[in-house]
């Protein structure tokens, strides 16, 4: 297909997008506005420090994904795809009532509880809409599917974020906050009802709900083929880096920048655009191919401008007379801030070369039977992964006493190390590597 745009007039892709894109709209709706309400009010009334609460959140939130993946690929290789879709959407229709409750009342446990159920909500709905792409898709639809499917994530945490500071500045604001996750939720479910029916891969599979031995025996599984194996380290390594750097954005957006809530929206709009247009790039610079071609790429940028971010940072000079935060235009006035800029959407832009490959080799390399069991074990690797950023970054800012800069200077150079691995590792394993498809995408 001459132009990936044109796979929005495709039923069997727009509902799916639309799904997946309210899906992960209405996430960062509720965990933005979440962090900006621990990182602005909760943290002083509750008299804990921003990071931790911070952190914990980003916790919780994958805690899931690490108890239920592997469950959740079984369910999803073993029943039909749309109605699936549809339980789940209805399920995070009550879990953001919920969520509204908690929002409401400012019952700040109850929305830990909101965010924990969301992450399951995700966790369940992640192998689905993976393994959905190379079955609804052809051969030379997949890399361009899977790059719209990465623009529409990051968009949809983009405009989720900026709904969500816009919400937290209204008057009664978690009353919107409260409606609006509700009325997201019901569009999500609406538009699951449009996914065509997807036959179930396995239906004579027997779940095994034991989530300890399930996610072991997946693991095993993925072991057992090990370009795949180092494919998903590779991804789950971008969500280390994604959340290492993401969760802090409120913080150093206060701290360091002494900007409000509105810098907090710019700074992650430059991230989530740089990893967009990355990403749909992805499609012209491989010549419509699934490859890891352009991984070195990602590789250099991601750690190229994750230290010029520390040099950037550190050579500014903000100074205020008084309490009162900056707004992004203030920010603009000031020398330096635009480096600073430039390394946040460079270092999405990175990102979006560096995933979009990886996540297409995985899909393309999966046996067809068990390709949502490979994105269950994929899941559980991004969530110790997050899990891993969360407590890296505690240990480095709260134990160690380094600085916000010196943090992404030290994951800067950790994904040079890293990246040399991958790419090793990766170039070794793919001259042996055998399609288990039965209908053999090869890269």
């Amino acid at each position: 297909m001459s132009n990936q745009f044109q796979l929005f007039k495709r039923r069997r892709f727009s509902a799916m997008f639309f799904t997946q894109f309210l899906g992960a709209f209405n996430d960062n709706i509720f965990k933005q506005a979440l962090i900006l309400v621990l990182t602005y009010t909760a943290a002083s009334k509750l008299g804990v420090e921003v990071s931790i609460l911070n952190n914990l959140a980003a916790m919780l939130f994958i805690l899931p994904y690490f108890l239920f993946s592997a469950l959740a690929g079984q369910i999803a290789d073993k029943y039909e795809k749309s109605k699936l879709t549809q339980f789940i959407k209805l399920l995070e229709l009550v879990i953001m009532a919920v969520a509204a409750v908690g929002f409401v009342f400012e019952w700040y446990a109850l929305l830990f509880v909101a965010l924990f159920l969301m992450g399951t909500h995700s966790t369940f709905f992640g192998p689905i809409k993976y393994a959905y792409l190379p079955q609804a898709m052809k051969e030379d639809e997949l890399v361009g599917a899977n790059g719209l499917f990465q623009m529409g994530t990051s968009l949809a945490i983009l405009v989720g974020m900026i709904v969500a500071g816009i919400l937290t500045q209204l008057s009664q604001s978690l009353y919107w906050i409260s409606a609006t996750v509700l009325v997201v939720a019901v569009l999500g479910y609406l538009a699951a009802r449009y996914i065509p029916n997807m036959p179930a891969m396995q239906p004579d599979l027997k779940i095994n709900w034991n989530i300890i031995t399930t996610s072991l025996a997946t693991v095993r599984y993925l072991y057992s083929l090990p370009f795949l194996f180092f494919i998903i380290l590779g991804n789950s390594w971008f969500w280390f880096y994604g959340a290492t750097f993401l969760t802090q954005v409120p913080e150093f957006s206060k701290v360091i920048l002494l900007g409000d809530e509105s810098v907090v929206i710019f700074l992650l709009t430059l991230f989530s655009v740089g990893v967009s247009i990355g990403s749909v790039l992805c499609k012209t610079l491989t010549k419509n191919k699934v490859s890891l071609r352009l991984l070195p790429f990602g590789i250099a940028g991601l750690s190229i401008f994750a230290i010029d971010l520390y040099f950037s940072l550190s050579g500014l000079d903000i100074n205020v007379n008084n309490d009162t935060l900056l707004s992004i235009g203030d920010l603009f006035n000031i020398s330096g801030s635009w480096r600073v800029f430039a390394d946040l959407f460079l270092l999405g832009f990175s990102g979006g070369l560096y995933i979009v490959p990886l996540y297409a080799s995985m899909q393309a390399y999966a046996p067809k039977s068990h390709r949502a069991r490979i994105v269950g074990a994929n899941n559980i690797f991004n969530a110790i992964f997050m899990v891993t950023s969360a407590i890296f970054a505690i240990v480095i800012l709260n134990v160690l006493g380094f600085t916000l800069p010196q943090l992404f200077l030290v994951t800067g150079l950790l994904n040079i190390v890293f990246g040399a691995f991958l790419y090793i590792k990766l170039n070794k394993h793919i001259k042996y590597a055998v399609i288990q498809t039965n209908d053999g995408i090869a890269p």
